[in-house]
């Protein structure tokens, strides 16, 4: 163990057991990137369903996919 990880080792010790818990679960899922990725998707989910709504509700307008591309390539 490198003298960094033994240091990190020795601060954790001193937290509390609840914390210590916690500390283990972020560090074991920071393996795990599809749990982030799943948060991730279901807040895009959300917000395109968000947008959905207020299109089709008239909050919110919407431009053709041609204008957009003569916007973008100018």
């Amino acid at each position: 163990m490198t003298e960094i990880a033994q240091e990190i080792l020795k601060k954790a010790l001193c937290l509390s057991p609840v914390e210590r818990a916690k500390l283990i679960d972020d560090l074991f899922y920071s393996f795990d990137n599809s749990r982030r990725q799943k948060e991730i998707d279901k807040l895009w989910a959300e917000e395109a369903e968000s947008r959905i709504n207020a299109y089709e509700e008239g909050k919110l307008t919407a431009d053709s996919a041609e204008a957009v591309l003569e916007r973008i390539n100018g």
